[in-house]
């Protein structure tokens, strides 16, 4: 993939008009057009803007690599962590019912060991550069987010961890 295609390509996956990015690289609308029908290429500076800008490094960013392989790729990994993600949270569920039913505590340790690991894959479960353009988006509601999934989380193992002492 010629590097005119991959960067358009990278601005409607990231859903930025040409003027959009063209703020975000300090440059003008034209400039991106010219590098986006190959009729000029960015200097060493913009091509480090641009990189950062789509969460890559330069060899990604100038290289032959296609950009969707590596999405799939990432989407696959995701997809493994959903179903880990999912497996954790029914033991977490199995443990703290066989908790209540028996009435031995030390079964809810397990139980907290399946809300941490529930925590990590679920925030696993979500592809890296979705999570970046999330972070980039709407940065108010991303750390709201989190703090609210934290507050859950810490929630979740204080009450574990009161009903096992």
């Amino acid at each position: 993939m010629k590097f005119s295609e991959k960067l358009k390509k990278l601005r409607k996956d990231n859903n930025l008009t040409q003027d959009q990015l063209a703020s975000k690289l300090y440059v003008t609308r034209t400039a991106i057009s010219k590098w986006e029908t190959d009729k000029g290429y960015p200097n060493i500076e913009s091509l480090k803007l641009i990189a950062n800008t789509f969460h890559m490094t330069l060899d990604q960013l100038i290289s032959d690599e296609d950009i969707e392989n590596k999405r799939l790729l990432e989407e696959q990994v995701a997809r493994k962590c959903y179903y880990v993600a999912l497996a954790s949270f029914i033991v977490t569920l199995i443990f703290a019912l066989v908790s209540y039913l028996t009435d031995i505590p030390y079964f809810l340790i397990p139980s907290f060991i399946g809300v941490i690991s529930y925590a990590i894959f679920a925030f696993l479960s979500t592809p890296k550069y979705k999570r970046a353009r999330a972070k980039n988006d709407n940065h108010t509601k991303y750390i709201i987010t989190k703090v609210i999934a934290f507050a859950i989380l810490l929630l979740a193992i204080i009450t574990t961890a009161w009903q096992v002492f």
